[in-house]
């Protein structure tokens, strides 16, 4: 047990100096590799300041699954085990299938893991419970568009063929969401799962072609169409940005001959989907100091139009800005734990739709 946890801990380090690694081995740009040296202290600072809530407690295990590109590493956060059972039949109840739910991390496609958002799937996971993954993917500046996209697909694609006999989770109650890149990439995964079911007409090799039921995106980008430097900024974003001299790296994924070959992709420009290519359900949560807040309220305020306002729902956290809801509990925790309860809801309410309901502790027909 002690292996196994340390095992655990210790495979976060090569996604940790991975800025590092790719400025050294790698071809790029020297503009690029001088500003991946820079970029790891803060990647290391990132996953210092989350250490709490994944360094020191035994509450996910890692998976490694297969894409078209290698193995991915991803965590597995399983929903907690109630106390023994009298009676057989709840015992039966318990043990049905759990909700599934895809996480995201985010890292403006150029760092970040799985392990930043611990809190978050962990708490989503005890309140809801749901089986939750929390999903990696390759980064720029090394890989841009669609790398992240394609990764992402592939482990959605063997978690939905491997959830029931593997991870006790039913691929047919799924939700998916996740926080700024990531949760564009959640974006483009419910656009996945509905062409994979349009396509999967019998005979078909996949196992199952279930969609999205949910959605929930944290301080979402939705349109790549306009670099980082050109979007607009609300009124009380600072005036100085110490992290500029990122920027070229930012616009890394999607910028350059990248933004003119996907300009009318909405894989990636998540703001060109209409609303028949979105989930029934889906929950933004916005943060009011953040560059992201006016494409996600347009995108919003226009797929509500075009479905009447049914199931896409909107709250903005004015104090919050950009990362908010994966830092430390010493910044802005009651704005947090109302975002994250607010969230919890939402997935219980798309839950309870579809027969699953966790508050009685068992799944209802």
């Amino acid at each position: 047990m002690a292996l196994s946890y340390l095992s655990a801990k210790l495979s976060i380090l090569p996604r940790l100096f991975q800025p590092s690694y790719d400025a050294i081995f790698s071809t790029l740009p020297f503009s690029q590799r001088w500003r991946l040296l820079l970029l790891q202290p803060i990647n290391l600072l990132a996953a210092l300041l989350t250490a709490p809530y994944w360094l020191f407690n035994n509450r996910y295990s890692v998976l490694y699954i297969p894409t078209r590109s290698g193995t991915q590493r991803c965590l597995l956060f399983q929903p907690p085990v109630s106390k023994p059972r009298k009676q057989k039949k709840e015992k039966e109840e318990e043990d049905k299938p759990r909700p599934l739910h895809i996480d995201l991390h985010g890292g403006a496609f150029i760092g970040g893991s799985p392990e930043q958002g611990a809190r978050w799937c962990a708490y989503l996971s005890d309140n809801t419970g749901a089986v939750v993954v929390s999903c990696s993917y390759r980064v720029a500046p090394r890989h841009v568009f669609p790398a992240a996209h394609d990764d992402v697909d592939d482990v959605v694609s063997w978690v939905l063929d491997h959830a029931a006999a593997e991870l006790n989770a039913d691929p047919n109650l799924l939700t998916v969401g996740g926080a700024s890149v990531g949760a564009n990439l959640a974006l483009s995964v419910a656009q996945y799962l509905l062409h994979r079911r349009s396509v999967s007409s019998p005979p078909t090799t996949l196992t199952y072609t279930a969609t999205a039921k949910g959605l929930l995106a944290f301080c979402a980008p939705v349109d790549f169409r306009l670099p980082p430097e050109e979007k607009p900024r609300p009124p009380n974003f600072p005036t100085r940005d110490p992290l500029s001299f990122l920027m070229p790296l930012y616009d890394a994924y999607a910028g350059g001959p990248t933004r003119q070959r996907a300009w009318d992709d909405a894989r990636l420009n998540s703001f060109l989907a209409g609303r028949e290519m979105l989930p029934r359900d889906v929950l933004f949560v916005a943060a009011g100091v953040d560059i992201l807040l006016d494409e996600q309220v347009r995108f919003v305020e226009r797929v509500r139009a075009e479905g009447e306002g049914e199931g896409v729902e909107m709250r903005v956290w004015e104090r919050g800005f950009h990362g908010w809801l994966e830092l430390p509990k010493f910044v802005l925790e009651k704005e947090r734990m109302e975002a994250f309860e607010t969230s919890v809801a939402f997935i219980k309410r798309v839950h309870r739709k579809y027969g699953f309901d966790f508050d009685v502790g068992k799944r209802v027909d």
